[in-house]
């Protein structure tokens, strides 16, 4: 298949949640894209769009990643929130700059703080910082809570009618991915976002039992939010593999949830693309057959 002319823009994390629906994004639109993956073969999907071309590449191994950035302008950010995150996240911006990278778009997260007692939001702020002190231009997408974090409880919710988590009543303004997105893609290929952080948000606030309704009204059968102790989070995450840094990490995520820090809504979607976010409702609709 032929393929369009050489793309100047580099998505990393392509296989992902985000980056998935971002390489769809982009096909659509018949934007030329590279996509680093650490597997060409698992990337059937991008080897089949016109608009792709997918290079290997992995984040621990400099020179492949220099040579992924070979020729782009335009480099989206994305890596698993992994105990390598920093380093990994770092060492790119600097093979950017070195490469001739004009503009990083980072996926960053909600109340990042370099203070913050929540690793996740203290490795994005390094990061952020890394790309100011770089010189290159830079967007920062910083998005909530990702609706499609539910799939990962699909098991449960199919075998059992129910989900958990460390959180009781708090509300927290969930975003659906394909919002971020349509930020980011709208980012890396138009003018004028240059210097802006964009907080994406849903439209509300809504807790975890508030869901757990929407969802059954969805399904038509009844979904129930349970809530756990942290230390039993925890280990239902360990058991299921993750590694203790990361399940720590999610422990702490949901203790700043359960704060009340991710209740407020933001209207990043709005000043990026305009238009409104898509509401839970969307989501439990056009996911029911995923719970189903």
């Amino acid at each position: 298949m032929q393929k369009s002319k050489t793309p100047t823009i580099l998505i990393t994390g392509a296989t992902g949640n985000i980056g998935t629906e971002l390489t769809k994004q982009l096909s659509a639109q018949k934007v030329p894209f590279r996509a680093m993956v650490r597997d060409t073969k698992a990337a059937i999907s991008l080897t089949d769009s016109e608009s792709a071309e997918t290079v290997t590449g992995d984040f621990n191994d400099e020179k492949t990643v220099f040579e992924a950035l070979r020729g782009i302008e335009r480099a989206f950010l994305l890596t698993n929130s992994s105990q390598q995150a920093e380093s990994q996240q770092s060492a790119f911006v600097e093979a950017a700059r070195r490469a001739g990278v004009k503009h990083i778009v980072k996926l960053s997260q909600w109340a990042v703080d370099p203070n913050s007692p929540v690793r996740f939001l203290r490795y994005h702020a390094a990061v952020e910082q890394k790309i100011k002190d770089s010189g290159m231009a830079y967007t920062f997408l910083r998005p909530n809570l990702f609706m499609q974090s539910l799939l990962g409880f699909r098991e449960s919710i199919v075998r059992q009618g129910r989900f958990f988590g460390a959180i009781g009543d708090a509300k927290i303004s969930a975003v659906d991915v394909r919002d971020i997105a349509a930020v980011a893609a709208a980012v890396l290929t138009e003018d004028g976002h240059v210097g802006k952080t964009y907080n994406i948000t849903g439209a509300e606030a809504l807790s975890h039992g508030e869901m757990a309704e929407k969802l059954s009204a969805s399904l038509n059968r009844s979904i129930q939010f349970v809530d756990v102790s942290p230390e039993s989070m925890r280990e239902a995450l360990i058991s299921i593999g993750f590694p203790v840094w990361q399940a720590d990490g999610v422990i702490e995520d949901y203790a700043h949830y359960s704060r009340g820090e991710a209740a407020e809504t933001a209207s990043g979607i709005g000043e990026a693309i305009g238009g409104v976010p898509r509401s839970f409702d969307d989501f439990a609709r056009d996911y029911a057959p995923a719970f189903s």
